[in-house]
């Protein structure tokens, strides 16, 4: 891998849902003293419905549409001088004008967890619409990995030890 020093104070969690991108995020920002951001969140509250409403009224295309705006507002925010930890959704970073402005503004990690702990977390959870069916979502599970691997670095995630997590993360060099 190239490393190349980046301009902003970005931390950007990439990786699949279920992953704990968000539980991680949160308990590393406070760690860092950063502010965190979860962009799903971000992107309910500011349209005021669920993303799972999102994506069966106005379809996936208009739900990454929003997705990549609220991307660039963060990076914007971070330029202008907020060092933050972002918890992207599963999507997020294997969309090629997502990647291009992460890969060009922060540093990325990718927390990396198998199939079989995300089917677990995702058991029964009806509010993320491309893990209702099970053999898609193995097949978007797979079909992403490579994409998640162009990340700056890879964190496994096995269990829901988040201390150890934030441990590892902040034994990255970046640090």
């Amino acid at each position: 891998m190239t490393l190349k020093l980046k301009r902003t104070p970005g931390l950007y969690l990439v990786g699949f849902m279920g992953t704990g991108k968000s539980a991680i995020g949160a308990a590393l920002a406070e760690e860092l003293g950063w502010q965190f951001v979860d962009i799903d969140a971000e992107i309910e509250r500011e349209e005021q419905t669920s993303i799972a409403r999102i994506f069966l009224e106005r379809g996936e295309q208009a739900f990454r549409d929003l997705e990549t705006a609220m991307i660039g507002r963060c990076v914007r925010a971070v330029e202008a001088g907020s060092p933050s930890v972002f918890a992207l959704g599963g999507g997020a970073f294997v969309q090629p004008r997502n990647w291009e402005l992460l890969e060009n503004n922060g540093v990325t990690v990718w927390i990396d967890c198998p199939l079989h702990v995300v089917r677990c977390r995702l058991d029964g959870d009806q509010t993320r619409p491309l893990a209702r069916d099970p053999e898609r979502l193995s097949k978007l599970f797979e079909d992403r990995r490579p994409l998640y691997s162009r990340a700056d670095y890879r964190v496994e995630v096995i269990d829901e030890d988040i201390p150890a997590v934030i441990r590892r993360i902040l034994q990255l060099p970046i640090f």
